[in-house]
Order: C-alpha cells, then sequence, then structure tokens
C-alpha cells in the first residue's frame, strides 16, 4: 500500500510516524508547493520523491492512496481530483465545507469503485468502541457534556491583526466548529445517530468567524452539548449521563485516553489503548479495510461523515457563519 501525501504541516509528520509502525505500508511520495518546506518531512522518514506540481503526483502510478492535510477549502479539489486519477483517498477532517461538495465526492468514489475516507481519529480508538460497550450500564440517557477546547497560538496573529490564519479564515472554511469542535460530533453522531435538531451559539471575529462556540444536538430522549473553543484552554472531556450512571471520557473526544465508569455505586477505570499515536489506529483500520476490499464499511463511513457535515453546515447557519464555498454551492 503506496501513499503520497499532500501537505506538511505538524498532523503530517504525526500521520507519517504513524505509517511507520505499519507493516507493509509505505509513504512514496509528498507534495509541497516549495520543494524546501517538504525536504525536511522527507529526510526525516526517507520518502524519495517530492513533487510541486499536483498533477504529477496524481499521474504517479506508483500511488494507491493520496492522504490530504491541505486547507480545509482544498479538500474538495483535492480529493476529486485524486479520485479522477483513479487514487484511494484519506481526507484529513473536515471532509468538505458543504453537503454539496461532499455528495459529488462521494457519487465519484462509487462510479469509480475507490476508497474515500475521512480522517477522524475518533471512531477508530479502541477506548471510543469501549466506551460503547459501556452505555448499557448508564440506564436512559439524559445528556451529554463534550468540551474540546484548546488556545490556538494562531489565534494571536487574528488578534494582533496583521494577518488572518487559514484556521481562522471563512475563505478557507475555519473557524472552531470545522476545526475543533467536529470531534465531538464525531463522536455523538456516531454513538447516538442524526439529531432531530441543532443549534449553535458562538463567539465571533469581526471577520464572521467563529473562535468558540456551543452546539446544542436534540435528540428524542436527551441533550448533547458540545463546546469547542481555539481561543482558550479547557480540561477537555466528554461525560455520558444516564439514570443509573456516568462514564467520563478524560482528555475528550479527540483522544478518549482512559474512561471512568461511574455506576452501580462503584468506579471503574478503563483503558485499552496501547499507542500514543493516535492516528495509528484509523491508519491500520483503512489498511485492514483496503486489503480486504470492504466497500461496504467505508461507504458505510461516508454515510456517517456525510451527516457530520451535515450537521456542521446546519450550525453554521444557525450561528450566520458563511464560507466562500457556500457561494460556490449556488453556481455547481
Amino acid at each position: 500500500m503506496n501513499i503520497a501525501t499532500i501537505g506538511t504541516g505538524f498532523i503530517v509528520d504525526t500521520f507519517l510516524a504513524a505509517a511507520k509502525q505499519i507493516e507493509n505500508l509505505n509513504c512514496a511520495a509528498m507534495y509541497s508547493r516549495k520543494k524546501e518546506t517538504a525536504q525536511p518531512l522527507a529526510d526525516k522518514y526517507g520518502i524519495p520523491t517530492i513533487y510541486t506540481e499536483l498533477e504529477a503526483l496524481m499521474a504517479d502510478p506508483i500511488i494507491d492512496f493520496v492522504y490530504i492535510a491541505s486547507p480545509n477549502s482544498l479538500h474538495f479539489e483535492q480529493v476529486r481530483m485524486a479520485l479522477d486519477h483513479g487514487k484511494h483517498v484519506i481526507c484529513e477532517k473536515p471532509f468538505t465545507s458543504t453537503v454539496a461538495e461532499l455528495d459529488q465526492l462521494i457519487t465519484l468514489a462509487k462510479q469509480k469503485n475507490l476508497m474515500l475516507f475521512e480522517a477522524i481519529t475518533t471512531l477508530h480508538l479502541p477506548n471510543y468502541q469501549l466506551a460503547k460497550e459501556q452505555l448499557g450500564k448508564l440506564g436512559a440517557i439524559k445528556f451529554i457534556q463534550c468540551n474540546y477546547s484548546q488556545y490556538s497560538s494562531r489565534y494571536n496573529q487574528l488578534l494582533n491583526g496583521g494577518e488572518t490564519p487559514n484556521v481562522f479564515n471563512p475563505q478557507f472554511s475555519g473557524g472552531a466548529l470545522t476545526d475543533i469542535n467536529i470531534y465531538n460530533l464525531h463522536f455523538v453522531i456516531n454513538m447516538f445517530g442524526t439529531p432531530e435538531s441543532v443549534s449553535y451559539t458562538a463567539n465571533k471575529h469581526p471577520n464572521g468567524i467563529d473562535t468558540s462556540g456551543v452546539l446544542v444536538l436534540k435528540y428524542p430522549e436527551f441533550i448533547a452539548q458540545c463546546v469547542g473553543c481555539k481561543d482558550t484552554n479547557s480540561m477537555n472531556f466528554v461525560l455520558i449521563q444516564g439514570e443509573q450512571g456516568y462514564l467520563h471520557v478524560q482528555q475528550g473526544a479527540n483522544g478518549c485516553r482512559k474512561l471512568v465508569l461511574h455506576a452501580d455505586g462503584q468506579e471503574t477505570v478503563l483503558n485499552t489503548q496501547t499507542n500514543d499515536n493516535l492516528l495509528y489506529y484509523e491508519l491500520a483500520a483503512f489498511k485492514q479495510m483496503y486489503e480486504a476490499q470492504n466497500f461496504e464499511q467505508c461507504y458505510a463511513l461516508l454515510e456517517h461523515s456525510r451527516s457530520v457535515i451535515e450537521t456542521v453546515v446546519l450550525a453554521r447557519q444557525d450561528a450566520g457563519i458563511v464560507f466562500a464555498a457556500d457561494a460556490k454551492d449556488t453556481l455547481r
């Protein structure tokens, strides 16, 4: 399984470190607009080829998968390009900016019999699966609280006014909801399904982007509250509260580092994760599906991702957050 990467940020470094741990998985090439930007990672992981033209990378017959970790607004075009060239794709979250974009990509992947994955760590973590197994011990679920907050160094750049980093730029589909709160959404929606209604209250910068906010998902029998902040720090956690107990997911939906079950008057600590590189688990799962040609599981994950993107769009609309990609949808 030969992979090429697009992007040179810290997440690509983490991805390549995870790839090194998986047998018969090889990173054969990288793409960057400037060769010198990718060279340190290429040297670190022994990657033989650096492309500075996307077309050349896509045309490389050695490449099976393309891993895309570019700014959010570029995901759609780059995924489509990879699929058009017959490549399977792993795309970083958020998958796309709009539902219409994702629908086009899902259709194209199915037409070409290609695998398309959203690189969301949460779903593939052993402790996330373990959390699902504890739900029956909690009784009727009544309330869920999620908080994933991490002060961004780029927030200082935004406050200084000299530049607008991509992650805080509506032109690049940035903001706290798509960058950080989306982990909470994946956690809740994969576990409990699509909510009945969505509301989002956000702290917004004058440019219209959300720097933090609280998302409320209404289900028939309970409420889920999802907080995501890039302008403050917090203790990150998930609490699933039932009539007979509650489950504390330590370090939040992003990592699920440890579970503490409070039920039957007892406290039980649970942890089955042994690898500190969380991307290892998702990459191992993708490789297993690819080798087994398990398109059914792949496409089921796509439907889940579509539910998440649909919820994100509804939340943005509720908060009045507009991306450049929204206008493009009307032209397609």
